[in-house]
């Protein structure tokens, strides 16, 4: 008897892995390809390689995949159960001698695996690939020769600085450079080089001009000065954020580092903000089980109908979508009143609650059957 329930039990998981993968790779493709988007003007625009597109897109996929991964296996789920209702198969398994536990069994098993890679998402890959993925945007905005100087145009480089490259070599090196310094209003200049490149420094960018001349013009005096030179440094270094400066966002910190952050002012005046997403960090994974239990109560419990669970399965649909709205609307909650911090687990763990109770009974509410074996009176 035990061989058999168990037999019926790995048929039932064989039966789930293939709709969760299919819903996982369906539903995360959909969401890599509208975020990738934003990055596509990176490609035609400013000239971004299709290998660094490439990982910036995969740095995301770790924060599509915490959202991803339990609604791929509550659709799954609910998918292979309901399929299994409507061949009668769920009935045969009944008769076999399984009960609803024992049913449901196989999908809190993939459950359990996918909240545990569900942490390690949330705990690890998501701030490790949010980081880099930050890192990445600030060293291409460091990089001015390679995204903002485009050839044949004239770059605009923050609110005073125009610099037009008439060409640009494989190595880096730009001919033709024509450059208009506004920074000084009174005194704007204007420089003209055969030929130039960016350089980094310790000290921040650089952009080296060869065999030209600086023109400089002295409103208030009235007077243009020439110089002719061979070798002139622009310092570029105003217009970029150097790595160090940067503060660390939440969606980039490790737990420690959101529990425990630093004393500086940015943190301390966001260590609600930051507190609250640690523990946001904590309760999501578990929403593969609460959306696996309340998959399997829309299917397991209630009478047979041959005619589908059509209603169920909508409200089961409404319920991970309350559960879930809920969720993300107390996490911004907690960082304003952290006395909220306890709902973000009750929310989820009420839930769990309530669709165990209702496997283990067949349902929230028991029906009453005819006895007909005492003139029909009903009894539970």
């Amino acid at each position: 008897m035990i061989h058999g329930v168990r037999r019926l039990q790995k048929y039932i998981l064989r039966q789930l892995a293939g709709p969760f993968v299919f819903f996982l790779l369906s539903l995360t493709g959909v969401i890599w390809l509208t975020q990738s988007l934003r990055f596509v003007d990176l490609i035609i625009n400013k000239g971004l390689s299709a290998s660094y597109f490439g990982q910036l897109t995969l740095l995301i996929l770790p924060s599509v995949l915490t959202i991803i991964l339990p609604i791929a296996l509550f659709a799954g789920v609910l998918y292979v159960y309901n399929n299994l209702d409507s061949d009668s198969e769920i009935v045969v398994m009944r008769a076999s001698g399984l009960s609803n536990l024992a049913l449901a069994r196989p999908a809190l098993i993939l459950a359990l695996v996918v909240t545990l890679a569900g942490y390690f998402l949330s705990l690890y890959l998501m701030p490790t690939g949010q980081r880099a993925f930050k890192d990445m945007k600030t060293s291409l905005r460091t990089n001015l020769s390679y995204v903002l100087l485009q050839e044949g145009t004239f770059n605009t480089i923050g609110d005073s600085l125009t610099v037009y490259i008439r060409a640009r070599q494989s190595g880096g090196e730009m001919l033709g450079i024509l450059v208009h310094d506004s920074r000084e209003r009174q005194r704007p200049v204007t420089m003209i080089a055969q030929k130039g490149a960016m350089v980094r420094t310790e000290a921040g960018p650089r952009f080296i001009m060869v065999n030209g001349n600086r023109q400089q013009i002295d409103h208030g005096a009235g007077q243009l000065s020439l110089l002719q030179f061979d070798r002139y440094a622009l310092d570029l270094s105003q217009f970029v954020q150097r790595d160090e400066d940067r503060w660390l966002e939440p969606g980039e910190r490790y737990l420690h580092e959101l529990f425990w952050p630093g004393a500086g002012a940015d943190d301390r005046a966001n260590a609600a903000r930051m507190r609250a997403e640690g523990h946001d960090r904590l309760a999501s994974p578990l929403y593969s089980l609460a959306f696996v239990l309340i998959a399997l109560t829309a299917v397991l419990t209630g009478e047979f109908n041959r005619r589908g669970r059509r209603w169920r399965i909508v409200m089961a649909v409404g319920c991970i979508a309350l559960l879930r709205g809920a969720g993300l609307g107390l996490v911004g909650l907690s960082a304003k009143f952290p006395a909220l911090i306890p709902l973000l687990y009750l929310n989820i763990a009420l839930v769990m609650v309530i669709c165990l109770y209702a496997l283990m009974r067949g349902g929230l509410w028991r029906h009453r059957r005819p006895d007909w074996r005492h003139g029909g009176a009903e009894t539970l």
